[in-house]
């Protein structure tokens, strides 16, 4: 039975689970329950042993409009970004596939997404702002289309850099960017943000979707789903570790790589010039 969500559709299909934030007729405007549907379907999709892959999109013509702002007039000021409900990190912290070195250090609203054990790739599809702009860093991958508007647009509301965005943004682009966004609230196009640095790519509205599904497809079946995992835990812990902690992890998981059935049919796919057929094992 399929299970049901608020504001969001959630498929899986071919290795790659689709989140699609879908509120379209008010540009997927953040609510309390389209985060706590997000939260439901990331856990879903790394628990499923099927998933590879998650992708995050945005249904009609826009990514997320930000925090529905006919929800933020009444907000009072004791609420923070007029949400009274429990953040998706809570609602996380009882997942048994979250990487529970991970999920410690990070946590917040949108931090137990570094502990989820799949790359979450962010199709930003379209208009992009606020809560929707911070939701979208704290994917792992971002891809976007060049006539893509974005914005932090916190400063045009009176509010602060939410929900640690003021740790994450100058990690990717740097201080002097950072407050150039934050400070301004300025709206900047997908094709400045790639030359920023914010995301990935850009691709013209005409490939985005083909290009974005070409890359989805070479993670959910060229690469080994176990190092997928492995690595982008590596990358997150390193944040917070020491060179020597670093390296010294590295040194233990190559060990163990030699040993899965994942580095064995890495090395015959090879040998044979035939396509991969990794299990993740």
């Amino acid at each position: 039975m399929t299970e049901a969500y608020a504001d969001i559709r959630y498929q899986v299909a071919d290795h790659v689970a689709t989140l699609t934030l879908d509120r379209p007729a008010r540009l997927n405007a953040w609510t309390p329950a389209m985060e706590q549907s997000v939260a439901r379907a990331l856990q879903s999709a790394a628990r499923d042993p099927g998933v590879r892959v998650i992708v995050v999109t945005g249904a009609g013509r826009g990514f997320c409009a930000g925090a529905d702002m006919q929800r933020l007039q009444g907000v009072s000021h004791a609420a923070p970004s007029g949400e009274a409900l429990p953040t998706a990190a809570d609602a996380s912290e009882a997942s048994d596939m979250l990487e529970r070195e991970l999920a410690a250090h990070y946590r917040g609203r949108f931090g137990y997404m570094f502990a989820i054990p799949k790359p979450i790739i962010a199709a930003i599809n379209g208009p992009c702002a606020g809560i929707g702009l911070v939701f979208a860093l704290f994917c792992d991958l971002r891809f976007v289309r060049t006539d893509a508007k974005l914005t932090t647009a916190f400063a045009q509301r009176g509010l602060i850099a939410e929900h640690a965005v003021a740790w994450i943004l100058p990690r990717l682009i740097g201080p002097a960017a950072s407050l150039d966004l934050l400070l301004s609230a300025r709206h900047f196009s997908g094709q400045e943000a790639e030359q920023l640095g914010l995301v990935n790519r850009a691709f013209p509205p005409e490939s985005f979707e083909g290009e974005v599904q070409a890359y989805v497809r070479r993670l959910s079946h060229e690469v080994s789903p176990r190092a997928l995992g492995i690595m982008k835990s590596q990358l997150w812990k390193a944040l917070f570790q020491r060179f020597d902690e670093a390296a010294a992890l590295a040194d233990r998981e190559m060990v163990e790589s030699f040993k899965s059935a994942d580095f064995k049919e890495g090395v015959a796919h090879f040998v044979e010039k035939r396509a991969p057929r990794f299990t993740g094992g």
